[in-house]
């Protein structure tokens, strides 16, 4: 069965022509050129795969990544970028990417990542594999924080949904729960923290590079 695809990219050309390289291995779904537009119509459909690229208005592939992740946790991601630069594969990976491959990959490679990524499998780029072997090792050595262990996974959604900007009822919208209870977790991570509003609560997520 073909992997459902959606592709997103602000280069119009560059949509089309990964579109036409694609050929019939995939069965593109969708495509989208703006970071609002794609997480939307990404939610609508539930591809299996999407190819995102990294730098974009709009808060670019990370955004497109955190927010779906959210709401749609089983549709899978995979960079597309010119970018090799350490930093974008680690921030695109720790946003919850499977995979990362740059501009310059064949296409027939192209088919066999995104067939990859759609069994489950991390796929990534010979020169961009070591990046990502050293943040998870800077990982496994990062600091506990207390605090952040006392939070259930929901209410951390919530909190970093909260340190975003987010209203109650577009929390509640993009985690399909009510307003609520939204409240009810926020009120829960208040007590849980010993503050006392909204606002101290995102200034804390924000502090931790919740969002």
């Amino acid at each position: 069965m073909k992997p459902r695809v959606f592709l997103v990219d602000d280069h119009q050309l560059f949509l089309a022509g990964v579109r036409a390289e694609l050929g019939g291995d995939v069965d593109v779904i969708g495509t989208a050129s703006e970071v609002d537009a794609a997480i939307e119509l990404i939610r609508e459909r539930s591809p299996d795969v999407v190819l995102v690229d990294v730098h974009m208005p709009g808060g670019g592939g990370v955004r497109v990544v955190r927010d779906v992740s959210v709401s749609h946790p089983d549709v899978r991601f995979l960079a597309l970028s010119v970018s090799d630069a350490p930093e974008d594969v680690i921030r695109m990976i720790r946003a919850g990417a499977r995979g990362y491959v740059t501009k310059t990959i064949a296409p027939r490679d192209l088919v066999a990542a995104i067939q990859r990524v759609a069994e489950g499998d991390a796929v990534f780029s010979p020169r961009l594999a070591g990046f990502v072997l050293d943040a998870f090792a800077g990982a496994t050595t990062a600091p506990v924080d207390p605090e952040l262990d006392m939070l259930t996974p929901r209410e951390r959604e919530v909190l970093r949904l909260l340190a975003r900007g987010y209203a109650y009822k577009e929390i509640g919208r993009q985690l399909e729960i009510s307003v609520k209870t939204v409240e009810t977790h926020v009120s829960s991570v208040l007590r849980k923290l010993q503050l006392s509003s909204r606002h101290e609560l995102a200034r804390w997520a924000t502090d931790r590079d919740l969002a």
